[in-house]
């Protein structure tokens, strides 16, 4: 039965009904049945579900920075309506009525279906805007990615507004547009809640301590227990998600920032341009000298000649790309060969004699010494196609590059070691005067060979320097 009744309604009330009546183009009656089944159904909820407003606010503050379950999306918002702007824009308006929380939205778009680019506008109490700006931005994202993906290119709030604005992008840089405007604390939640007795157990040890715990990756910590300067190139390549060699130098420096600081390895990092400054706690003189070397070899990793210095309970790491400068002056002089082993000898020597025309030689120089020993390796390999390294293999290059130094070496045998000793090293010793940072360069020249030939499987032991006395340099690998 169909009831006609004359009635009249105040501009409040008209308001209300308009989210209705653009949903059932313009027909009064469908839009009033609509209002009345739904006021119905918020009735029953509130008898079951009504929070007080204290509570609720504080819900809102705890899903702060986290997103909602797909799931819940898809019951909140039909995905459906993705395919119109207008419809969704007159649905949400709608829900917001419902809830009588006083927000006032508006989308534009560049088209109705499937839009380019869509900027969410909406005005109200900071926390329900908030929240409403997540939902929305992640139902775009989301029900966009198999089509024409939205990323959120920026997000901007004020005391009672908010502007989210997205345009086309693709999959990729969509969702983790998400994640970095809406989610900053969705993975650590998840992270919690997948193994909660782990993370109470940790962040108690980290507050017990005052944060003076260290968390280190395992085959960093591995390195550290076998005496090894420990680079930690492995964390950093994870965090960027792209080998350590196509970090850009800027990036670099932030993420040595982020490692060394979280992990507590130091107090605090500071960066200066390109100047890191790190602050610390060590007393050992010894443990602050491997830390000044891990963070050159991990720069010189990354293709930048470091050298470090220690001030009170202060690192500081200056750029020099002057040395680089003179290396290049080095290698432009040189007159080339037809072999590239030749020729890379020729680098090197030239290298170590030009070491008196550089002041202030910075430690990060003996990286460069280890670069060069892995290209000596690299060009044999190529000359000689020799297909994998052995003892054999590598005693053979290290004779014919001795030979080549007019280095005076014997190799023996034992097993799967290698006993290396030199009687006489003409490039570290100029008539009567033996030059100990030469030598040291040209051990890290022996170690990169090393390193390249049998990556950490060999291990280096040294028996003897001409440092210390002895007539003789003696070393022990063993192999793998």
């Amino acid at each position: 039965m169909i009831v006609t009744r004359h009635i009249s309604l105040d501009d409040e009330h008209v308001e209300k009904i308009k989210p209705y009546l653009v949903a059932h183009k313009g027909n009064f009656g469908a839009a009033v049945r609509e209002m009345i089944q739904q006021a119905g159904k918020r009735s029953s909820r509130m008898k079951s579900s009504a929070v007080e407003i204290s509570l609720f606010n504080w819900m809102l503050e705890e899903v702060r920075d986290t997103l909602v379950p797909e799931d819940v999306l898809d019951d909140l918002i039909d995905p459906a309506l993705m395919k119109s702007m207008g419809k969704l824009e007159a649905y949400i308006n709608r829900k917001i009525g419902e809830l009588e929380w006083d927000v006032s939205l508006e989308l534009k778009h560049d088209s109705d279906i499937y839009p380019s680019s869509v900027s969410i506008g909406m005005a109200g109490a900071l926390q329900k805007i908030k929240f409403l700006g997540c939902i929305l931005a992640q139902y775009m994202v989301k029900n966009s990615l198999d089509r024409s993906p939205l990323e959120i290119k920026s997000v901007v709030s004020f005391s009672d507004c908010i502007k989210v604005e997205l345009s086309r992008s693709n999959k990729k840089e969509a969702q983790k547009s998400l994640a970095a405007f809406f989610g900053g604390m969705d993975e650590v939640l998840k992270a919690i809640k997948s193994n909660p007795a782990f993370w109470k157990a940790i962040i108690r040890r980290h507050l017990l301590s005052n944060y003076n715990m260290v968390t280190l990756e395992r085959n960093y910590f591995e390195d550290v227990l076998a005496g090894k300067i420990p680079s930690g190139e492995m964390i950093i390549e994870n965090l960027a998600k792209k080998p350590l060699q196509d970090i850009p130098l800027k990036e670099m420096l932030s993420l040595i920032k982020q490692v060394y600081e979280t992990s507590r390895v130091v107090d605090s990092v500071e960066i200066d341009n390109d100047t890191v400054m790190l602050f610390h706690n060590y007393r050992n003189e010894e443990s602050i000298k491997k830390l000044k070397k891990s963070l050159v070899a991990l720069l010189e990793a990354n293709g930048h000649l470091y050298d470090a210095k220690s001030a009170a309970n202060m690192v500081v790491l200056t750029h020099r790309p002057d040395v680089g400068i003179k290396i290049n002056e080095i290698v432009d002089n040189l007159k080339l060969s037809d072999s590239r082993v030749d020729q890379d000898l020729m680098v090197f020597m030239a290298f170590l004699s030009g070491l008196k025309d550089i002041p202030d030689i910075p430690i990060s120089l003996t990286a460069l010494g280890r670069r060069i020993g892995r290209s000596l390796m690299q060009e044999y390999e190529k000359e000689n196609s020799i297909k994998g390294w052995d003892p054999e293999t590598f005693q053979k290059a290290l004779q014919m590059i001795d030979s080549r130094l007019h280095r005076d070496s014997e190799w023996k045998l034992d097993g799967k070691n290698l006993l290396y000793r030199v009687r006489k090293c003409n490039i570290t010793t100029e008539g009567d005067t033996f030059d100990t940072y030469v030598c040291h360069i040209a051990r890290e020249t022996f170690k990169g060979a090393l390193g390249y030939a049998f990556g950490n499987k060999a291990e280096l032991s040294i028996k003897h320097l001409l440092t210390h006395g002895d007539s003789f340099c003696e070393v022990v690998i063993r192999m793998p």
